[in-house]
């Protein structure tokens, strides 16, 4: 029927306890969930979007076509040309080894500078810090800084036990200090860790963490999950503050 609508689809898996999070930000960009299905550890969650219909003079236009092609191609070499210049322009984080102390080692490469990655020394880390979770910004800071090491002041957003393990766990961490409520920025996850993994440093070395703690942070970048909006870390260090 020409009344009809045609719908875009996409599935979103989350974390226990963010499909709220995500439902919110996922309206913001035009999509209606139209289905939750909880699970123990992450719900899946499917959306759906009525297509955008190209304008229907330019349908059948064997030379707007043409048009439409040359540019693709050119944008995609331009891509291309541009993620080669940033594969040569970044550095990678080298000499990383096991320490005697996390605390002197996270605080000499912070107090580096070049070492560790800070919102206030990297504009592009700031303006991650305040981007949507699912948000091309996630998919473009993780392609170009894989290994690299940051550091931001955030909270707990969520913590749950990893699989039947009753000592590891995947943490939900958010910049900040809203923890469970917080709305801005990237859901990022530290999988499968235990409380020492975390390597807990401060003035009172807490002996086990809680939803809605804060902490200075200090992870080493991993991927970013699109599909999930979940951008992955590895902990370094863990420095409780108030």
């Amino acid at each position: 029927m020409a009344d009809e609508i045609d719908y875009e689809y996409k599935t979103v898996r989350t974390v226990r306890g963010t499909s709220s999070l995500i439902i919110s930000k996922m309206e913001k960009d035009g999509w209606e969930v139209v289905e939750e299905v909880p699970g123990t550890l992450r719900s899946t969650l499917e959306f759906r979007r009525p297509k955008k219909a190209l304008p229907w003079l330019l349908i059948g236009s064997a030379a707007a076509g043409i048009v439409v092609l040359a540019i693709v191609i050119g944008v995609a070499a331009a891509l291309s040309g541009g993620d080669a210049r940033k594969a040569d322009s970044d550095k990678a984080l080298g000499g990383t080894s096991k320490k005697p102390s996390v605390t002197a080692a996270s605080s000499a490469s912070e107090s580096a500078g070049a070492a560790v990655i800070t919102p206030q020394g990297n504009a592009d880390f700031a303006a991650l810090l305040k981007a949507d979770s699912c948000d091309d910004a996630n998919r473009e800071f993780a392609a170009r800084h894989k290994g690299d090491t940051v550091a931001f002041d955030g909270s707990i957003v969520n913590m749950a036990h990893h699989g039947d393990y009753d000592t590891r766990y995947d943490f939900l961490l958010g910049p900040g200090d809203k923890g469970p409520v917080t709305a801005v920025g990237p859901a990022f996850k530290y999988e499968n860790v235990n409380i020492s993994d975390l390597n807990l440093t401060g003035e009172e070395t807490p002996t086990t963490v809680g939803v809605g703690d804060k902490f200075r942070f200090v992870a080493e970048v991993g991927e970013f999950n699109a599909g999930q909006c979940l951008f992955f870390l590895a902990p370094v260090s863990t420095e409780a503050r108030h």
